[in-house]
């Protein structure tokens, strides 16, 4: 029988310096792991700052563990000259750097990429920044949430519930994850142009623009409003909770008419056109809703997906985590050992050739220090150790 081929990492070979803390700079780099990338994480002496956070699991934050697993951790002394000046030997090393601090900080440190690629003309620099690189708020602090009610996102999305009362509270950080992806997708792009120039180059993604970018509609409803509301999909009540119901075609539609028992309202003028459908929404939830009510979620979403009508019920993600779909598509990886086991998610995507996938490394803080300035920079033991006795190394 012939073996089948290794099925070799996209990025093996790829060295990437990874500066980031938090959320959306550790995810971009964290996708650079899973495609096989080497990324060294350079941390302060306390460390990223959620490593404290819950959940914990075998004394490892497993929100940490999910966003940096498959990295080597060297902690440096950012604050003193000799720890600047050992990051800026090791990024002279790297193809890649991630950066995501505010505008400005890394300049003060002299890691910007100006000073960076003035020794190393290929390095592919990405910043990911609340409001970018430039620009009157350029300088700004910004977190997520606040990314969330700067874009009009928040205010589009409480614009389409019934309670309009104030803004709905914040909990998941779409921006962050946004930003990680669009820069993700920069980075190879810079590196497929630098094999053409040779040359790399500055990425700056704002985290403004990437969420201000998801609003398609909205943005062109701000410039040309409508003459009524957008009607938007609105759960159901069914039996024992609720369903989500988006028949979207006029083939959707018929079928689901079909199924409730309601074949007359294929005909019926009040849904026969989208203006009559939006005019009329309000009657045609109650139709719909006269029927999912009568029965349980996971009755409605079976009958109506196996009649091709676009149909679930509304779970947790802990139910979403147990979908045999998921379990699959191996899109969930676990980490750890022993009582410190947990889950991660996967890339959502898969490559025929080129495997990306959770790398089961979860480095303690600063674990890789002396193995990275051996292998990048050759330094030998009494230069690392003399770094250590000053502080510089961690």
């Amino acid at each position: 029988m012939i073996e089948p081929l290794p099925r070799p990492d996209a990025l093996a070979g790829l060295v990437v310096v990874d500066f980031t803390i938090v959320m959306s700079g550790p995810m971009c780099a964290r996708m650079l792991a899973d495609a096989g990338a080497d990324v060294i994480k350079i941390e302060p002496p306390d460390g990223d700052v959620v490593r404290q956070r819950a959940p914990v699991r075998g004394g490892i934050s497993t929100y940490y563990g999910s966003m940096n697993c498959g990295k080597r951790s060297i902690v440096l002394d950012l604050g003193s000259e000799e720890g600047r000046r050992v990051a800026r030997e090791l990024a002279a090393k790297a193809d890649v750097v991630v950066e995501n601090f505010r505008p400005g900080v890394m300049k003060r440190l002299g890691l910007d990429y100006a000073a960076l690629c003035a020794h190393n003309p290929r390095l592919v620099y990405a910043s990911i920044s609340g409001f970018g690189q430039t620009g009157p708020k350029a300088g700004a602090p910004a977190y997520a949430p606040v990314i969330h009610a700067s874009s009009g996102y928040e205010a589009a999305h409480m614009s389409y519930q019934s309670d309009r009362s104030r803004p709905m509270n914040n909990g998941i950080f779409l921006a962050d994850v946004l930003g990680a992806s669009y820069a993700f997708g920069a980075i190879q792009l810079a590196l497929y142009e630098r094999e053409k120039s040779g040359r790399g180059q500055h990425i700056d993604v704002s985290l403004m623009d990437s969420v201000l970018g998801m609003l398609i509609y909205e943005m062109q409803a701000a410039q040309f409003p409508p003459e009524r509301p957008r009607q938007v999909y609105e759960p159901v009540r069914a039996r024992d909770g609720w369903v989500m119901v988006a028949a979207v075609t006029p083939k959707n539609q018929d079928v689901l008419f079909e199924v409730i028992g309601h074949p007359e309202a294929k005909i019926d003028p009040r849904f026969a056109t989208v203006a009559a459908k939006e005019s009329n929404w309000n009657a045609l939830l109650e139709l719909i809703e006269g029927w999912t009510q009568q029965r349980t979620a996971a009755e409605c979403e079976e009958a109506l997906m196996a009649a091709g009508v676009p149909c679930s019920r509304y779970r947790s993600v802990a139910e979403a985590m147990q979908d045999p779909q998921v379990a699959e598509r191996g899109f969930l990886a676990e980490l750890g050992d022993g009582n410190g086991r947990f889950k991660c998610a996967n890339l959502p995507f898969l490559l025929s050739r080129t495997p990306t996938r959770v790398r089961p490394l979860l480095a303690a803080l600063g674990e890789h220090g002396e193995q990275v300035l051996r292998e990048k920079l050759a330094l030998d033991d009494a230069a690392i150790g003399a770094l250590r006795e000053r502080g510089v190394l961690g």
